[in-house]
């Protein structure tokens, strides 16, 4: 993306009118509002995407697909704790959920979309393994400890975990996560960074400026903020349409969690038909690590507090398409290079993932 010396007139008014146009929702209600809800919506996905690439290109790889996945999971996680302490005990198994759908949705759907679309202009398209070999050890410990385990732990009858393995889990979630960005960004940065980097025209264009780049910042968490608030209001109007259509109710939190992933499946998306999939897998996994990371332990800390049982432990079948996704994304990520094969295999696994849970 080339980047200009001052920032569009649509990329500033657009995040202003996403909020005005949520806080008329408290006002205004019906068909038709949902309709302009829904337009704010991708207006802010959008938006958010361009500014997430300004700030990316001013702090450079991996720091600025670092950020965006940090953004979108504190507010995705800020959404969580809203909704937990607004529901009480009934919303004990929303984080677990909302974690799977999300993994679910990068490994298979994004990753498959982007290899899919970067190998179609491309053809073959490489990136650094041992990033992605590192990113994927990191997400496969977290996800099996915090999604698998419970259900097969004795103290107490699962798919829960005590409050001492909860506390633990909880401990080693953060511990993980923490020396996966220390590794990303300090130590072993290399590994994050394209292989093609010296002669990437986009990686050498001139930079913003300070001006500029804050003003992105602020903005990108404007939109991020109405984003995820959006796909809040929009939850009544879609959970209704969903059961109108005899579906499960399951099929809601998979498409908010959609919508709350736009951002960095379009940025990852972009990326992919530039010839860029390190950042793609950057972005694509750093989100999905995050998500587990962090989600985690602040729901642990809620359930500790108030009492309440986290449910964290996944059925049977979402065991399986869990492992299944974890398999074939190192096998597909193991060699260093793609071809439209790899991304067929996970949109096939997503489609498969989407229709069992619409016919289960």
């Amino acid at each position: 993306m080339k980047i200009p010396t001052r920032l569009p007139p649509w990329s500033v008014i657009t995040p202003f009118a996403a909020w005005i146009i949520l806080a008329g929702s408290l006002l205004i209600s019906g068909p038709w509002y949902a309709i302009v809800l829904t337009a704010a919506l991708f207006g802010g996905v959008l938006t958010a995407v361009y500014h997430a690439e300004v700030v990316a290109h001013r702090i450079g790889e991996p720091f600025g697909t670092l950020l965006l996945a940090l953004a979108v999971t504190l507010i995705e996680v800020a959404l969580i704790v809203s909704l937990m302490l607004a529901g009480g005990e009934a919303t004990s198994g929303l984080a677990r959920d909302t974690v799977f759908a999300a993994i679910m949705i990068i490994l298979n759907g994004i990753v498959g979309i982007c290899l899919l679309a970067g190998a179609s202009l491309h053809k073959e398209q490489s990136f650094s393994l041992h990033g992605a070999s590192t990113s994927l050890a990191t997400l496969a410990a977290l996800a099996v400890l915090t999604l698998v385990l419970p259900n097969f732990t004795s103290t107490v009858a699962g798919p829960y975990y005590s409050p001492s393995q909860l506390t633990f889990i909880a401990i080693v979630s953060l511990v993980l996560y923490g020396t996966f960005v220390l590794v990303q960004t300090v130590r072993h940065r290399d590994y994050f960074l394209p292989e093609n980097v010296s002669t990437d025209e986009e990686a050498h264009a001139p930079l913003p400026s300070n001006t500029m780049s804050w003003m992105s910042a602020g903005l990108l968490m404007l939109c991020l903020g109405a984003v995820v608030l959006l796909a809040k209001s929009l939850a009544p109007t879609l959970e209704h349409a969903v059961l109108a259509a005899g579906a499960p109710n399951a099929l809601v939190g998979i498409i908010i969690a959609m919508v709350v992933l736009l951002p960095e499946g379009v940025a990852a998306f972009r990326a992919a038909r530039a010839n860029r999939l390190q950042t793609s897998i950057n972005l694509a996994l750093g989100s999905a690590l995050a998500s587990i990371g962090l989600t985690i332990p602040v729901v642990a800390v809620i359930s500790l507090a108030t009492g309440w049982s986290l449910t964290l432990g996944i059925d049977a079948k979402s065991s399986v398409l869990l492992l299944l996704s974890l398999i074939i994304t190192s096998l597909s990520l193991g060699t260093g290079r793609t071809t439209i094969m790899q991304g067929t295999i996970h949109c096939v696994i997503f489609a498969v993932y989407l229709f069992t849970t619409v016919v289960p």
